[in-house]
């Protein structure tokens, strides 16, 4: 399998082969981010692609956001659309080297773009980064599919995963996700044990 690193993602942006690419944030996410209220939380999208989930989170006057992602070409267009604003912090940086810590972690199209064998690493990495009362949510993909990435899995398979560093408030079958994925993603609401 070839190396899933910055080159291969770069790639991807520089041909515009982005078909998990929804164009818009994605609606669980969307309400999530509308019950929140604290507009200081500090809040990490790691493996960010084009940041529809910031762009939302500013549009809702957040204040403290970190991107992550591993391919220069975007976060070079990230940096220039977001120049100005102060209220967002882009790193073009391997997740798994980031130091930091976060009251929310947003997962959409992350954990699907990394090798399985590197999953047990993102969990770990994941309960590190955020603070003792913070939160990992987002989208988890309950589907398989032929060669990855993306790469799935199923409900069970992740369960047994997270459980090993998280509690589990939510892990269900998202309601309100884009038609195309309806049924096919489980919404997930964690707290990292300490």
């Amino acid at each position: 399998m070839k190396a899933l690193d910055q080159d291969f993602w770069n790639d991807k942006y520089i041909n515009n082969q982005t078909g998990w690419d929804l164009g818009q944030v994605s609606p669980p996410i969307k309400a999530y981010i509308d019950q929140l209220e604290n507009k200081s939380t500090k809040i990490l999208i790691p493996g960010a692609g084009n940041a529809y989930e910031a762009d939302y989170l500013l549009k809702k006057g957040f204040k403290n956001i970190t991107i992550i992602d591993i391919a220069p070409r975007l976060v070079e267009k990230l940096k220039g659309k977001w120049k100005n604003n102060s209220n967002v912090r882009i790193l073009q940086s391997d997740f798994f080297n980031h130091k930091g810590k976060y009251d929310l972690i947003i997962e959409q199209t992350f954990f699907c773009a990394i090798d399985p064998s590197n999953r047990r690493n993102y969990v770990k990495k994941m309960n590190g980064l955020l603070n003792q009362n913070g939160k990992l949510v987002g989208l988890l993909f309950d589907r398989y599919f032929e060669g990855g990435p993306p790469f799935g899995g199923s409900k069970d398979e992740y369960e047994k995963l997270f459980t090993e560093r998280f509690e589990l408030d939510e892990f269900e079958t998202a309601q309100n996700s884009v038609e195309p994925r309806f049924g096919m993603e489980l919404w997930i609401n964690c707290r990292p044990r300490h």
